[in-house]
């Protein structure tokens, strides 16, 4: 059994684009996706510094575009699709609950909201590295910070405004080893992000939605959803809400996943598969390259 995963903002890189427009076709279909949008993906994508894609409005949008762009080139029939954070956008296209386009639509507005949203107080988060997770989360509550992705295999991302974040420098949870701060624009995945919420809200008012063609697995608690509405409440309710990447890998297990492909730009997801699903064989797509070893394990794992 095989699950495709979708990785979240914090993945891009300059330049990671690049590869995948020498596939035919991709180039005309991230002009169009960019037309659609207004946001020039190709040059986002192939020229732009690291300071210019971490810019949420411009992270969001180029990181579901290059995951679609290399799940098309895959063609992948997988059991189980998922994405963290932004990435469950590409997963609802993956699942056929919305189309490309849409997504492209949809995840506009979502960066969008979530920038203006983080331009209000100045906010961020921070990875904590070690320590026991029930320990950390009761140390960020009584520090007022939030849990905002708990990721699994001991990785806790704390979000909050940035003298709680310093605050958390300075008095870290029993057994953390290190607090590391991250380069974002705010604190996602938390009350900060509430008004992005009902722009997101409004906007999915014009999608034309279908129930997933493939079992799909929420963020909000690990679980499976069957309806598209339900998929896009829930996608639309996690900006303000916790990311639980580690209760959707314990879903991946209870299910009998065999094998995960990470779409473009691979790397994190399957670093935490690793740690925390053994036994899991994991491909990263990270430049066309990788295209003939996920087919292979795509024959292998998939339907099994």
């Amino acid at each position: 059994m095989l699950v495709l995963v979708a990785p979240g903002q914090g993945a891009q890189t300059p330049g990671f684009l690049t590869p995948w427009l020498d596939l035919p076709g991709a180039t005309d279909r991230v002009a169009a996706w960019s037309d659609a949008i207004g946001l020039d993906l190709t040059h986002y994508g192939t020229e732009a510094d690291a300071e210019a894609i971490r810019d949420t409005a411009v992270a969001q949008p180029l990181l579901v575009a290059a995951s679609l762009l290399s799940a098309a080139a895959l063609d992948a029939s997988p059991d189980i699709v998922a994405g963290h954070s932004v990435g469950e956008i590409t997963a609802a296209a993956l699942a056929d609950v919305i189309g490309d386009e849409a997504a492209l639509r949809l995840v506009r507005t979502r960066g969008l909201a979530m920038a203006d949203a983080a331009a209000v107080t100045e906010t961020g988060m921070a990875a904590l590295l070690g320590g026991d997770p029930e320990v950390t989360v009761a140390h960020l509550e009584k520090l007022g910070l939030t849990p905002a992705n708990v990721n699994g295999g001991g990785q806790i991302v704390a979000a909050g405004t940035v003298a709680q974040i310093t605050a958390l420098t300075e008095d870290m949870p029993e057994g953390v080893r290190r607090v590391v701060p991250l380069k974002v624009a705010g604190a996602f995945h938390t009350h900060h992000m509430a008004p992005a919420v009902d722009q997101l809200r409004d906007a999915a008012v014009e999608l034309k939605i279908a129930d997933p063609a493939v079992t799909y697995v929420s963020n909000a608690d690990g679980q499976p959803v069957a309806l598209g509405d339900e998929v896009i409440s829930r996608l639309i309710g996690q900006v303000a809400n916790p990311v639980r990447w580690d209760l959707c890998m314990e879903t991946f297990k209870k299910m009998g996943v065999t094998a995960l492909i990470e779409v473009c730009p691979g790397g994190t997801l399957t670093g935490l598969a690793k740690r925390a699903l053994p036994g899991v064989q994991t491909l990263a797509l990270k430049t066309p390259d990788d295209l003939d070893a996920a087919r292979a394990l795509l024959i292998e794992h998939a339907g099994a």
